[in-house]
């Protein structure tokens, strides 16, 4: 459970996913993903998530994001409770890199 909440699950190529069309969606809080994110996100504040689930695209791919990939991690399973497909990015900064080639 550790693992997958910081990330440590088994490795996918997030840059692929990204290029199969996947939602980003930034749990962050408001002011957080104003001073910085990725270009095209969407930001859902993690405590906010499961009364928006809605506003995420059904049947794409999502990575979720946060500042250090443990809002992320806690995004991912609940999402994935509701049947999303859907992959921690971590910090957002590392899936912006990969964004921005």
């Amino acid at each position: 459970m550790l693992r997958s909440l910081f990330g440590l699950q088994p490795k996918v190529d997030l840059g692929q996913i990204l290029k199969d069309g996947a939602t980003i969606l930034d749990v962050r809080t408001p002011g957080e993903y104003a001073e910085g994110h990725v270009k095209g996100s969407v930001n859902i504040p993690l405590d906010k998530l499961e009364q928006q689930l809605k506003k995420i695209p059904a049947g794409k791919p999502v990575i979720t994001v946060c500042r250090s990939g443990m809002r992320s991690g806690q995004a991912m399973q609940m999402l994935k409770a509701h049947g999303f497909d859907v992959h921690n990015g971590g910090p957002w900064t590392s899936v912006n890199t990969l964004v921005a080639r």
